[in-house]
């Protein structure tokens, strides 16, 4: 049994209301198997974020993060100030709970929650990378934020407004996939000005930009099959100037990890990035879309410690 101080951050709207329904039960196999701890619930958007950053800041030395994707992203960005760790001693843990769990595709953490309670109990982690974006807010201001997994523009930004105002009834994969076959349809291709490591420049004619940590985004999309959690890069994707049957006959390619086959598809590595554009072009922020370009990204190399 661990003796460190843990705290749970639970969304119980996760996954479409189940993780509240499932909750309970799993509380008490966690308290059989961790010891006492404290249980903080969710109840808006930004309450993740919150919660993580005062409970540490009263000394727990473990979160856990129960939710989806976006929940977890609240919670890393309670472990941050605006450059570092709060506390860089702390670890962080995820039992994933959500509509797409995207970032669990890319780095080992089990969705048996036997086994991953022991893992907790265990405390074995390992150090990953954190990106870090500076983007307008949709009141039209200055913001920051951290990700964990993966950000991108254009599409991707479009695809997500669509699926959080929709049901999930059916399920992270195909939710995303028929938001993003809605969003093929009806979407304009954007041009976007990219600038990397104060060197390459570019303007593409683009459908979606993704700036890639993790491998997956958009409930299974392998956006970035090179990508590694923990090497001090971004992976950049561009899906290029396609025609719209071209998009529909390559499709499977964007999902099964073909996607550097396609002629119009681009991809280099770099430590920071810009973006702009004369258009208005939604970001995707670890499936959350909290606003638009302009934007600045960079990297933080072994910024937190995650047990897998």
């Amino acid at each position: 049994m661990v003796t460190k101080r843990i705290s749970f951050i639970v969304n119980p709207n996760a996954a479409m209301g189940s993780t509240g329904k499932e909750w309970p039960s799993l509380k008490h196999l966690a308290k059989r198997q961790l010891g006492p701890f404290q249980s903080f619930i969710t109840n808006c958007p930004g309450d993740a974020t919150n919660l993580t950053r005062n409970a540490l800041k009263a000394g727990s030395e473990i979160i856990v993060c129960v939710g989806g994707d976006g929940t977890l992203n609240e919670v890393i960005n309670g472990f941050m100030d605006k450059h570092e760790p709060i506390r860089p001693e702390s670890i962080l843990a995820f039992i994933p709970r959500g509509t797409g769990c995207d970032f669990i595709r890319t780095f080992p953490i089990p969705f048996n929650i036997q086994r991953l309670l022991k893992l907790i109990s265990n405390g074995h982690s390992r150090k990953i990378d954190l990106g870090r974006l500076e983007y307008v807010d949709h009141k039209g201001n200055k913001s920051f934020r951290f990700f964990h997994n993966v950000v991108s523009f254009g599409l991707g930004g479009e695809v997500d407004e669509r699926v959080n105002r929709t049901t999930k009834v059916f399920g992270g994969f195909i939710s995303f996939m028929w938001a993003t076959l809605i969003s093929f349809l009806i979407y304009n291709k954007k041009q976007i000005h990219i600038k990397v490591d104060n060197g390459f420049e570019k303007k593409f004619t683009s459908w979606n930009i993704a700036v890639a940590n993790g491998q997956y985004h958009g409930g299974g999309m392998r956006i970035a099959p090179d990508a590694k959690i923990n090497d001090g890069l971004l992976n950049v994707t561009v899906i290029g100037n396609f025609t719209l049957p071209e998009i529909f006959i390559n499709l499977p390619k964007l999902y099964n990890g073909k996607i550097y086959e396609l002629k119009k598809v681009y991809t280099f590595t770099c430590k920071q990035l810009d973006a702009h554009s004369d258009e208005h072009v939604l970001l995707d922020v670890d499936g959350e879309q909290p606003g638009y370009l302009p934007v600045h990204i960079d990297i933080l190399s072994h910024a937190l410690s995650i047990i897998c």
